[in-house]
Order: structure tokens, then sequence, then C-alpha cells
């Protein structure tokens, strides 16, 4: 009883309709076929064209000289200007005042490198604690950072000494040193503030060691590139030097090696 499963059908399905399916799939695969290749040959030709232009320019380069200079004219620039920074004014050493180039190169050298290990390890003097009569005026406080700085003995004028500070150093009374523990913890803002003071209050007093040790650090924390405001105070402050310098009457005095030092750092 069993029956034979015609030839014209396999497993239920037509052999014409099965037919008709190879012939369809056998026309997709012949059209996808002709659009790869169309594609192909499009991307090929505009992997020629780029070949091409890749040469062109080459062969360009090749033409160019190695190193071009622009010609510019300064007038045009000079009405865009919106810094000036001149050392005009600074006044020539006397005769006999000017240090030599060996002993400049030198305090150049030595200050490179206060700068580099400031900057190398002002994370770690930063989380130093600081004692406890330690208290760091706030940035904007003006009157505050001179007594921090120079002292109170020195803000107010007064030369005498009691007794009582010859036992031991008063730093409120006789200024805080510029101490890394301190200087690591002032931002450029801070530092660029602080340096203005220093240098408005040399343009009207003396000038002295705690000044000047100051003033060294406060040059050592600035970092590069100079903000405009930094470059016309450090300006400022060679001019007074060389002010200050002229009026010394020994040439051997410290004190003019100090406004050397300094009118070389800004120089240089």
């Amino acid at each position: 009883n069993s029956q034979v499963v015609p030839s014209t059908r396999i497993a239920g399905i037509d052999s014409e309709w099965f037919g008709l399916v190879l012939s369809t799939l056998e026309n997709l695969c012949r059209c996808h076929i002709l659009k790869t290749f169309s594609i192909y040959n499009h991307l090929s030709q505009y992997r020629d064209k780029y070949n091409h232009l890749l040469l062109f320019c080459r062969i360009e380069a090749a033409r160019c000289p190695d190193v071009v200079v622009a010609q510019i004219d300064p007038k045009k620039l000079r009405k865009k200007q919106t810094v000036n920074i001149s050392i005009s004014g600074c006044q020539p050493a006397p005769e006999g005042y000017s240090p030599t180039l060996k002993w400049q190169q030198q305090q150049v050298a030595n200050f490179s490198a206060v700068r580099q290990s400031l900057n190398k390890h002002r994370n770690h003097w930063r989380s130093q604690h600081l004692d406890s009569n330690v208290t760091m005026p706030k940035s904007e406080d003006e009157e505050g950072w001179k007594k921090f700085c120079l002292g109170e003995r020195l803000y107010s004028e007064i030369d005498t000494l009691s007794d009582n500070e010859n036992l031991g150093i008063d730093y409120i009374k006789m200024g805080f040193p510029p101490l890394l523990s301190i200087v690591s913890r002032m931002n450029q803002a801070t530092v660029t503030s602080v340096l203005e003071y220093l240098i408005n209050w040399f343009g009207e007093k003396k000038f002295t060691p705690e000044l000047g040790r100051w003033l060294y650090a406060l040059l050592a924390c600035l970092e590069k590139p100079l903000l405009p405001e930094a470059h016309s105070l450090i300006r400022q402050l060679a001019r007074r030097c060389s002010e200050v310098r002229v009026l010394e009457e020994n040439k051997n005095e410290e004190q003019v090696s100090a406004l050397n030092l300094m009118i070389c750092l800004v120089s240089r």
C-alpha cells in the first residue's frame, strides 16, 4: 500500500516551481556580481585620480624651498598692537658698577636651576604643614602682604629693636622669609599680585635684604609664558633698580650686587 512519490514532486514541492526559484537566484547573483564589478570600477577611477593628485603634490612640494620667510610690514602690525613692553628708561650703570658677563651668566644659570627645582618639588612643599604662627594673607590684601614679607618693623619704619626681640626671631615683626612651603602655596595670580605690591613699595622706599629675598623668590615662581602684566612689572623693577644703583656711592656695596642681580635676571 505504499505510495511512490512522482518524479515531478520533491518533498511536496513541484519541480517546476523549484526550477523557477533556482533561475531567480541565479539572476540575482548575476546582478549582484555585475553591481559589485561596477562599484569596483568606480572606485578604481577615484583611486587613479587620488594617485595622480598625490604625485602632483609631491612634485609641487619638491619645488618649494626648505625655509620660507614671510614679508611682514611692521607698520601694519604696530597699529594693532595691544601690549607694548619696553626696557627703555633704565639708567646705565656708572663706571665700575656693571658686572662682568661671566658673573651674569653664572647668576642666570643659578636662577634657572632654582626655577627648575621649585617646579619639580612644588607639590611636595605645598603639602608640608605651615607653622602655627604663619597666616598667609589673601591675594587682594596689599598691606597684609607687605607686613607679611617685610615685617611690621620695616613696614612701620622702626629701626630700633627692643630687648625682647634680641632673644629670638619674631617673624611677625621681622617678616617671614620666602620659604618653599610658603611660595609653593601661591598660585600665579597671587604671585603676580604680591610682586606688584612689593615693586610699588620699592618705588618709594629703599632696597632692603628682606625685599630682595622676596623679589628673587617671586621671580622664580613666575611661570612661562609670562603674562603681559608680569612683563610690565619686571621691567618696572629693572628700571627702579637702575635708578637706585646710580645713587649708590660705593660700588663694592652688597646692595649694588643685589641690584645688578635683579637687572640681570629681568634683562635675560
